[in-house]
């Protein structure tokens, strides 16, 4: 064997056999062919030991924080940590190369989390949810003044209803305009798609969203049944335009594919799609739309099957100019940039694995005149009374670039 060997007394009190090579000192006992029972009382005691080691590495890192902040100096040394690594990895067995980089980066990183924290303490994120769980009203409102893309019979509208129930609905062109009527408190609320099950991202909200300061409060789930809606009359033979939201075409793209002859025509929202179709000429028209539209527009439904899927559902935000947080939230929305530099994402995503998160939607889209750089967006179920969850937004706000807390609420299905 090309290792070294020397007997070494364990905190079992039994004897074994350590292995020596490169460096690296790894404990086997005697009798090589251990049962899992053996194997895992190993694994607890080096656990034990290793958890000693951190804890005091962290202490260290403490009294690291307190020097650089006396002499101005800065927290991240990308000399110091290519060094480190360097000297970790050129030890180790050639094996374990990858795993021990990814290992120390981790434990780098979270020393540097650390000694932001012990600097710069809680971070504004945590008192502003505080700050927001203290001043919501303790029952959601069932009286709102509520703005909605589209017309009369839109989905938005029908998730609005399906939120407060006794609301006055403001109609707007686009899903900017939403915004901008929440931000100037023209409505007291706003009532967007984000995404669809089959179809993904609502694009255009997830863009607005870095422009407009606003907090989510409140989520519904809607399923979806699309109808293929003509004047009365009108048969598919007829028909050679289809108008409809592009979220919609989508998602019926298996009808277009299966009907050549039929032109998919983008529109602003379906129930204007069907209010098209309404004041057209003639029979050649038609628009994808609910059932709502077509009761609504005195439409026919010539086609009740062209969705691509059965389970279709679509996820709507309610937005506020206030900070709220009502009673019952249990998912947290945020909203990031990370630098441009490897394990960036990993570290990020390592913080939600360590306290046992579930992500329920990671979504990036480009930063305008970078670089390649993305803003990330995060979903995930999360309760903003844990002092642990205030704990990692606080760390992610410091270390990530661009931290915005989006909000807290709960999802209705």
């Amino acid at each position: 064997m090309d290792v070294n060997c020397a007997q070494y007394v364990c905190l079992d009190g039994r004897a074994y056999i350590c292995r020596v090579s490169k460096g690296i000192s790894l404990n086997f006992p005697e009798e090589i062919a251990m049962d899992l029972k053996e194997c895992r009382k190993q694994i607890d005691i080096i656990n034990s030991e290793m958890l000693k080691l951190f804890v005091r590495r962290m202490e260290i890192s403490e009294d690291v924080a307190k020097y650089k902040a006396e002499n101005g100096l800065p927290i991240f040394n990308n000399a110091r940590e290519r060094e480190i690594l360097g000297e970790m990895t050129s030890s180790s067995p050639e094996i374990f190369e990858n795993y021990v980089k990814t290992f120390f980066t981790v434990v780098m990183d979270l020393s540097k989390s650390y000694q932001r924290t012990v600097l710069n303490g809680t971070t504004a994120v945590s008192e502003k949810i505080k700050s927001a769980i203290e001043s919501t009203p303790m029952i959601f409102p069932k009286r709102a003044v509520v703005a909605c893309q589209g017309t009369e019979g839109a989905y938005s509208q029908i998730a609005a209803d399906k939120l407060f129930g006794m609301e006055k609905i403001i109609y707007f062109k686009s899903f900017e305009d939403v915004f901008k009527a929440v931000r100037d408190k023209i409505c007291d609320y706003g009532v967007l798609p984000i995404e669809n099950s089959t179809y993904g991202t609502v694009i255009d909200v997830y863009d607005l969203m870095k422009k407009y300061r606003f907090s989510i409060v409140r989520s519904q789930r809607l399923k979806i049944t699309h109808k293929l809606l003509a004047k009365k009359g009108t048969s598919l033979r007829d028909i050679r335009e289809v108008y409809s939201h592009p979220q919609a075409i989508g998602q019926c793209s298996n009808f277009f594919a299966a009907n050549p002859e039929i032109k998919a025509v983008p529109f602003a929202n379906t129930a204007l799609a069907a209010e098209k179709v309404k004041n057209s000429e003639g029979n050649s028209l038609a628009a994808i739309a609910s059932s709502a539209c077509a009761d609504l527009y005195g439409l026919d439904t010539v086609s009740d099957e062209i969705m691509n899927s059965g389970n279709n559902q679509t996820r709507f935000i309610c937005i506020s100019s206030n900070d709220y947080i009502f009673p019952g939230a249990d998912k947290i929305s945020i909203m990031l940039s990370l630098p441009h530099t490897p394990g960036a994402l990993y570290n990020t995503l390592a913080k939600f694995a360590a306290i046992g998160l579930n992500l329920t939607k990671i979504e990036s889209r480009p930063i305008e005149g970078s670089d390649f750089e993305a803003q990330f967006y995060f979903d995930f179920e999360a309760s903003p009374y844990d002092e642990k969850i205030l704990s990692m937004l606080d760390t992610l706000s410091r270390d990530c670039e661009n931290f915005v807390f989006l909000g807290s609420y709960r999802e209705l299905n």
